[in-house]
């Protein structure tokens, strides 16, 4: 059984930092890309970064570059979201997910477990 959990969502002032955390079991974890997604209310849901299996690859939306930094330790079956510079327009509830693929996919199509969410909220 695949279970993804999320954690290190939380209240943050704008300009401020959080990483979340996202664990992985029930299959080998270095064998797959690993991806955030994030769920605004009213809207649909968003790429925010993907890795692959290894870690060679990644990839951030533009709407996060240069704020957002995604990472994985194969050896503790986590992969990480570095947040920094927040924004209110970053709140969200943010969803990990495992790919089905060593690569690492943008569409949402491509992963299929995923965790229950973590909830970010930026405001003062």
């Amino acid at each position: 059984q695949v279970q993804v959990i999320e954690s290190g969502g939380g209240l943050v002032q704008p300009g401020g930092s959080l990483r979340l955390s996202c664990a992985a079991s029930g299959r080998t974890f270095s064998n797959y890309a690993m991806g955030w997604f994030r769920q605004a209310p009213g809207k649909e849901r968003e790429f925010v970064a993907a890795i692959s299996y290894s870690g060679r690859n990644t990839y951030v939306a533009d709407s996060v570059k240069g704020r957002f930094t995604i990472s994985r330790d194969n050896a503790k079956n986590t992969v990480y979201l570095e947040m920094n510079s927040l924004k209110p327009e970053d709140t969200a509830v943010y969803y990990c997910a495992q790919s089905t693929l060593g690569r690492a996919p943008q569409n949402p199509d491509g992963y299929a477990y995923w965790g229950q969410g973590t909830q970010v909220t930026v405001s003062q």
